[in-house]
């Protein structure tokens, strides 16, 4: 394949990577993020142009997304990106999604000129974005457990010296940064607005599914039914988080060396064949010419990719 054959391809992959960028520099995004916000202050309520509306006589685009959000895949999606922090539309991730897909493709055709490891690209180029989402919501929520303690401490605190829990979860807004702040905030917000603090607690939990967090929805509610001492309760659930906390940190401490071996097992024959590459070509030649030798090292790597899942799955502890 000469250069005239890649140019095409790559300059348009280009042009939808740009298009990519570009889409997240819209001058609308602040309307779009008010939007957003909206929703997760009032969860009951339909606005115009949501997507789960679906009221209209004509399949338009928008009830199709409805239809589509009705397979709970959408909506996954957007909690994720709530979850993560991410006050973006669904239809823009969407977008996205298809545009890095469409690239993947053009760069699959423009390198290996096969439709089978070109849609393969294209796949994992689509991937990318829900892969950045799932690992910074992974983030937000390992910071948000990791100051809950202090916070729950702080809420005790306020609790004792005789203020009453919605001005403990203000003290903690003016006093932490995110995420914790702005889900208490959130909170506060929903609260003032006519929704019960215990019901705007499970909508935060519903944002950020914490079980640590979640005792403290089940304490709330508690106290608000039977009518105990919610600083008492406060003050010995903090203890019960930090001796959860502790325990996996010693749980993520006896695994450590079993994923490192895994991960040194999975990525050997990599590190072995680009070795082999570079020392001695000849060895490797037939598998990179050869029309049996490529069959073989693709079945090679979805062999590697699903034993990097099994080792990922066994090491995996439930408790």
């Amino acid at each position: 394949m000469n250069l005239g054959d890649l140019l095409i391809p790559a300059a348009a992959a280009g042009f939808v990577l740009i298009s990519c960028a570009l889409l997240f520099m819209r001058t609308n995004r602040p309307r779009a993020t008010r939007t957003v916000m909206r929703r997760m202050s009032r969860p009951d309520l339909a606005l115009t142009g949501d997507i789960t509306k679906n009221d209209r006589r004509r399949l338009t685009g928008r009830e199709f997304l409805s239809w589509f959000y009705r397979l709970n895949l959408l909506q996954k999606l957007e909690e994720n990106l709530w979850q993560a922090g991410i006050y973006a539309r669904i239809i823009d991730v969407l977008l996205v999604i298809l545009l890095m897909f469409t690239a993947g493709l053009f760069a699959g055709e423009a390198i290996w000129g096969k439709e089978l490891l070109s849609v393969a690209m294209g796949a994992a180029m689509a991937s990318l974005p829900i892969v950045y989402i799932r690992v910074r919501r992974q983030k937000r929520l390992k910071a948000f457990a990791k100051q809950l303690p202090y916070a729950l401490d702080l809420i005790k605190s306020s609790l004792e010296a005789g203020h009453t829990l919605l001005r403990g979860l203000q003290v903690v807004v003016a006093e932490f940064a995110d995420p914790i702040s702005t889900e208490f905030r959130s909170a506060i917000e929903q609260s003032r607005l006519g929704l019960p603090l215990p019901r705007a607690l499970e909508e935060m939990l519903k944002r950020v599914p914490q079980d640590d967090l979640r005792l403290l929805v089940v304490a709330v509610r508690v106290q608000a039914g039977v009518g105990s001492s919610l600083a008492v309760i406060i003050g010995r659930l903090s203890e019960i988080v930090r001796t959860r906390q502790r325990l996996q940190q010693q749980i993520k401490a006896l695994t450590a060396q079993s994923k490192m071996s895994g991960m040194l097992v999975g990525f050997l024959p990599i590190v072995m064949l680009a070795a082999f590459s570079v020392i001695q070509p000849s060895y490797t030649d037939t598998l990179f010419y050869d029309p049996t030798g490529q069959k073989i090292l693709e079945v090679a790597c979805v062999l590697d990719a699903l034993a990097f899942l099994s080792i990922r799955k066994l090491l995996k502890v439930k408790y």
